[in-house]
């Protein structure tokens, strides 16, 4: 059961109208390593996982949702000012003519979403070693992206996005050593 707070995680704030980030911004939206594929990958894997680690994809699954939360308010705090000609000179256009300003689940490239993003293999740590990966990702992709801006108020969000994915990044590793621990030990009936 989850409880609900009508707030951000993190307060995000935004300096400027900028439609060519929000393009960019995208990405962690609907792209395959963004927040929906990973929130999804892990509430989907935690049927097949010990009991020991259930607990862990969920809390993350759902911090991973919080932060989608977080890329759509970025997104659309960056184009809500924005006029149907800044949009065209960031490259939105397709992506205006199909949504207007509607957030849509692809990427910055403009692939929607697909459930391909989504990794389950039924091995316990081959899943894990999956998760490991797609924080490791997404943590990359945010530097990249506050590697992208001048916006001191949209890189603070972005800088707490990205030490997020590290602190899962190392509760996922935490996860594989207690599985790996476990096949270690005798099971007597």
């Amino acid at each position: 059961m989850w409880v609900y707070e009508k707030k951000l995680q993190y307060p995000v704030r935004v300096s400027k109208c900028d439609p060519r980030m929000a393009k960019l911004l995208i990405e962690q939206y609907g792209g395959a390593d963004g927040e929906l594929a990973a929130a999804l990958r892990y509430m989907n894997q935690r049927y097949t996982i010990p009991d020991k680690i259930i607990g862990l994809l969920t809390d993350i699954s759902t911090e991973e949702f919080a932060h989608l939360e977080m890329i759509a308010t970025m997104v659309y705090k960056l184009t809500k000012d924005a006029t149907v000609e800044q949009l065209k000179e960031a490259g939105m256009a397709p992506y205006y003519v199909n949504h207007d300003r509607a957030l849509f689940y692809e990427n910055a490239g403009g692939v929607p979403f697909t459930a391909t993003y989504i990794q389950a293999k039924g091995d316990p740590i081959a899943d894990l070693y999956e998760d490991i990966a797609a924080e490791e990702k997404a943590r990359a992709t945010y530097q990249w992206l506050i590697d992208m801006t001048d916006d001191v108020d949209i890189q603070d969000g972005l800088k707490f996005l990205r030490e997020r994915e590290v602190v899962h990044s190392l509760r996922f590793r935490e996860a594989v050593e207690i599985l790996k621990d476990e096949q270690g030990k005798k099971t007597v009936f």
